[in-house]
């Protein structure tokens, strides 16, 4: 299975009209069906907003950083695969789909470890059928 580098955007409205950025991944329906990829870790950034609910340029930075390196770990042997960023309302979420939470999160811990203390906080749920992976894909025809 190759994992595709190809992304969608769109926007989204907060019940308080604050805007939320989604960035979706795109092409990656063969390890969605492939039903290896049974858990879904969600990361939960709180932030202070600096401008429309958007985090300051400081703290989008290290999000990035903190993103990034997440990414690298969690893909290079396909233990987990991001699948979309949320971005506005004071949170940004960072979701993935992979084979084993526990794994999830000894890596996530060890690759934290180079940051100083996050504002984060985790969600895991069983999601085989990718529901939110496919509720976030119908903003897709909507998307820039």
């Amino acid at each position: 299975m190759k994992l595709s580098n190809n992304w969608f955007s769109g926007v989204a409205e907060a019940d308080n009209n604050c805007p939320i950025f989604i960035t979706g991944r795109d092409d990656i329906a063969e390890f969605r069906l492939s039903e290896k990829f049974k858990e879904r870790v969600e990361i939960y950034w709180n932030y202070q907003p600096a401008q429309n609910g958007m985090p300051s340029e400081t703290e989008a930075s290290l999000m990035e950083q903190v993103q990034t390196a997440l990414q690298a770990v969690m893909e290079k042997d396909k233990l987990a695969i991001l699948t979309g960023i949320y971005t506005g309302n004071k949170e940004r979420t960072l979701v993935f789909y992979t084979r084993t939470s526990q794994v999830f999160g000894e890596r996530l811990n060890e690759t934290l470890a180079t940051f100083d203390i996050l504002p984060i906080t985790l969600y895991v749920e069983h999601d085989i059928a990718w529901n939110e992976y496919q509720e976030m894909c119908e903003i897709k025809p909507f998307a820039e």
